[in-house]
C-alpha cells in the first residue's frame, strides 16, 4: 500500500525502477529514495535495460535520470506512463520547460535538476497520489467489466430459457433468481449451468 509517513513520502510496498547511468548517480538515487522510505528498488543503466526490466517485472514507479547513455529518456518515460506506471523524469533545469510540456500530457512528472529534498519529496508524493488514483480507477474498471460479463452471461441464459422452456423474459428472470436462491449460488453460476445444459 502506498502511504505517506510523518517524515515525508513513504513508499511502502511500492517497487521503484531507477534508470540512470553511472555508479555515482545510482548511489545518489538509491540514498535519496531510501531516505524517502522506498525499499524495493531496481536499477537500469540504460533505456534498453530499463525497458527489459519493465517487461519482466512488476514495477509501480519508474524514475528516469535523463539523459541516459542510449537515449534521452523522455520516450521511455512516456511509454512507461502509458502502461499505467507512475513516472518521474529528472532533467536539467534549463530543459525542464520544453521536456515537461512534451511529457506532461502522458502523465509523466518532470522534475528539474538540481532539486532540493523537499522538492523531491513533494514530487514523489504527487506521483504516489496519482498512482493510488490509477489503481482505484483500475479496480473500479475491473468491477464494471465483471458486472458486464455477468449481465452478458445472464442475458444469454435467459434467451435459452425463453427458447427451450418457452418462458417469457420475465419468467426466465424469476427462474434464474429462484434457482440462485434455492441453490445458494450466484445468478452467474446458475446462468452458466443453463448455458452448459442448453447452449
Amino acid at each position: 500500500m502506498l502511504t505517506p509517513g510523518p517524515e515525508g513520502v513513504r513508499g511502502g510496498d511500492c517497487r521503484v525502477l531507477i534508470a540512470c547511468s553511472g555508479e555515482k548517480g545510482r548511489d545518489q538515487w538509491e540514498k535519496l529514495l531510501e531516505d524517502s522510505g522506498f525499499r524495493d528498488l531496481g536499477f537500469a543503466s540504460s533505456g534498453g535495460e530499463a525497458r527489459r526490466l519493465l517487461l519482466s517485472g512488476d514495477w509501480d514507479l519508474l524514475v528516469v535520470n535523463a539523459p541516459l547513455p542510449d537515449e534521452f529518456g523522455h520516450q521511455l518515460a512516456m511509454d512507461a506512463a502509458q502502461e499505467g506506471r507512475g513516472v518521474l523524469l529528472a532533467v536539467k533545469n534549463q530543459q525542464w520547460d520544453e521536456v515537461s510540456a512534451q511529457v506532461a500530457p502522458w502523465g509523466v512528472l518532470a522534475l528539474g535538476k538540481p532539486f532540493s529534498r523537499g522538492m523531491f519529496s513533494q514530487a514523489m508524493g504527487l506521483l504516489l497520489a496519482g498512482q493510488a488514483r490509477v489503481k482505484r480507477y483500475r479496480a473500479e474498471n475491473e468491477k464494471l467489466r465483471a458486472k458486464l460479463e455477468e449481465l452478458r452471461v445472464v442475458s444469454r441464459a435467459k434467451c435459452l430459457l425463453v427458447e427451450y422452456l418457452h418462458l417469457t423474459e420475465e419468467d426466465a428472470h424469476k427462474y434464474l433468481e429462484r434457482q440462485a436462491m434455492e441453490e445458494r449460488k450466484t445468478r452467474r453460476a446458475v446462468a452458466e449451468e443453463i448455458l452448459e445444459e442448453y447452449g
